[in-house]
């Protein structure tokens, strides 16, 4: 039974790629960090994302675990790091917004970012371009006609976890894309598509 096994002997079986000791480790520590990550959010939607996002990181580099002493400092330090960037695309997004709006008085001296954020737009343009035809696909429909994953797996016919796992390989060669191209603004641009993620 995975729930009498040691934190390390689940972490060993984690790291070994047993899924139904990651679940045991997902609903021993689900509330817990829930909570936490609901106190700085002040959002339920923002605090269960980034819960999934940080056990999905969690399972991603399981092979790391059996190096772990101890499990909740580490989870802790995962969702502080996720939870800032959530903040920093936030305040990215909140950037965009500001420079879209209407020209007014306040916004005539944006004009010089406005231009550089659409060079740079163009650019992701480019990048999303480049994606193969189903994970481009996936990529726009969340990003543009913001379904979420299970409307793009019903819509798609595939599991959700595909979807999750092609639009984040989409994400990341949009972002390394940008960086190849010494995007100094790429944040901006990234966040143009990538706002509901």
């Amino acid at each position: 039974m995975e729930d009498t096994l040691t934190e390390p002997e689940l972490l060993g079986k984690i790291a070994a790629g047993d899924r139904i000791a990651f679940s045991t480790l997902y609903q021993l520590h689900l509330s817990e960090i829930y909570h936490y990550l609901y106190l700085f959010t002040k959002s339920t939607d923002a605090a269960e994302e980034i819960v999934q996002d940080v056990f999905v990181k969690i399972w991603e580099k399981r092979e790391n675990l059996i190096h772990i002493k101890a499990f909740k400092p580490y989870l802790y330090k995962c969702a502080k790091n996720m939870l800032l960037d959530e903040f920093r695309r936030n305040a990215v997004k909140s950037k965009v917004y500001n420079a879209l709006k209407p020209d007014t008085e306040e916004s005539h001296g944006k004009t010089d970012d406005r231009i550089i954020y659409n060079e740079y737009h163009k650019i992701a343009e480019m990048a999303i371009d480049l994606l193969p035809e189903k994970r481009k696909a996936i990529f726009l429909m969340r990003t543009r006609e913001e379904l979420s994953l299970d409307e793009i797996a019903e819509r798609l016919g595939i599991s959700k976890s595909v979807v999750k796992k092609q639009l984040y390989a989409g994400i990341g060669f949009v972002r390394q894309y940008l960086h190849n191209h010494d995007a100094y603004f790429m944040l901006i641009a990234i966040n143009l598509y990538l706002n509901t993620l």
